[in-house]
């Protein structure tokens, strides 16, 4: 009789269990495949934080690709729309909902002038919502774009 009552608790845990894992299972699956709000800003073009410039990118591949390096054209002006040269650029970013980062490294390796500037080695490896960092340090002063990209 005390085997068959601790065969039942040990199946009572294992089916609490069982169902946990489901619900957390269940809970990750929506995150993972949840579109963005719909007040999130997707445009590839904006203001950075601080009012400084006007950025833009331009992917060189459309739509943007996962799993694939790709580059893109940044480009910077002033908010009158003068171009910005000779500015040093850094890019970042990642999955906010999963807490990482780019797959890769992304660097400006040219300025070929009018603003633009070429960003080699950007990748995304999964679809989902992405936050993209542009770092811009030019004679205005320093500031950042934010981007979301939603793949």
């Amino acid at each position: 009789m005390a085997a068959q009552r601790a065969n039942g608790k040990q199946r009572l845990i294992l089916a609490g269990v069982g169902l946990l894992v489901a619900s957390v299972a269940i809970y990750a699956a929506f995150r993972l495949f949840a579109p963005p709000p719909p007040e999130m800003d997707t445009a590839y073009n904006t203001v950075s934080r601080d009012g400084l410039y006007q950025v833009m990118f331009e992917p060189e591949m459309q739509p943007v690709p996962l799993n694939e390096t790709h580059d893109w054209v940044v480009v910077i002006t002033t908010p009158a729309g003068a171009a910005v040269e000779d500015a040093q650029i850094s890019i970042d970013g990642g999955m906010p909902d999963h807490g990482h980062g780019l797959p890769t490294e992304p660097e400006a390796s040219e300025n070929p002038g009018e603003g633009r500037y070429r960003v080699e080695g950007m990748r995304f490896n999964m679809g989902g919502h992405w936050e993209i960092r542009i770092g811009i340090d030019a004679e205005p002063g320093l500031d950042e774009a934010v981007f979301n990209l939603d793949l």
